[in-house]
């Protein structure tokens, strides 16, 4: 079944963790419930993308340390925090570090759910584009020592014949590794070789 995204909730309270679940389940929402933040990051490189729900008082990794971990690890995951009555200054330290909003406890359901989707309207094409680099980036680490060098050589311009002269291989060797950098890397031309070596940073100065 299609869903309108998915949700980590994070809360200590197992009542509202619970309240939370049945809200965004019937919301058409897929959901995973934490009850502590430590638990979401030690999940977090498996976890396809999603919006965040957090509590902002926590024992142990409180709502703010999570938000600083999330942004030291540039994850694309939108965050939205939901803080006590009275709790602006914490609330405003947190969309400092990153947060795309926050709730006053207690709140109402239709905000909750319009703020998770635009949260995750507006989060998509920079979480897509991040799982494009990492792709990439994939492709690279999967060439051999010698199709890198081949790769390098074939983005700076280099002909075949420079190339096997700079390593010191037959042209025709050359020819063998470049195929293969072209099928590893998924590229159907020169053009596009260079523009997936720009995504992953290797035409950089």
């Amino acid at each position: 079944m299609t869903t309108k995204g998915h949700i980590y909730v994070i809360d200590d309270d197992a009542a509202m963790r619970d309240s939370l679940n049945f809200l965004l389940d019937s919301a058409g929402f897929g959901v995973t419930l934490f009850d502590d933040a430590q638990a979401f990051l030690d999940a977090l490189p498996g976890l396809s993308f999603g919006c965040v729900v957090s509590d902002v008082r926590m024992p142990g990794l409180d709502g703010i340390e999570l938000l600083k971990r999330m942004k030291a690890q540039q994850s694309p995951f939108p965050i939205l925090i939901m803080t006590g009555h009275g709790d602006v200054p914490l609330a405003v330290e947190a969309m400092k570090l990153g947060a795309v909003d926050f709730l006053e406890k207690p709140f109402e359901d239709d905000r909750l759910t319009a703020m998770i989707e635009s949260a995750i309207r507006q989060a998509e094409p920079a979480a897509k584009s991040e799982a494009v680099a990492q792709d990439i980036a994939a492709r690279v680490a999967s060439l051999s020592p010698r199709e890198r060098q081949v790769m390098e050589g074939l983005i700076a311009g280099l002909s075949n014949k420079l190339i096997a002269r700079e390593y010191d291989i037959s042209p025709r060797t050359i020819e063998v590794y470049r195929a293969n950098v072209m099928t590893k890397m998924q590229a159907n031309s020169l053009s596009e070789l260079v523009r997936l070596a720009m995504r992953a940073g290797m035409l950089n100065d």
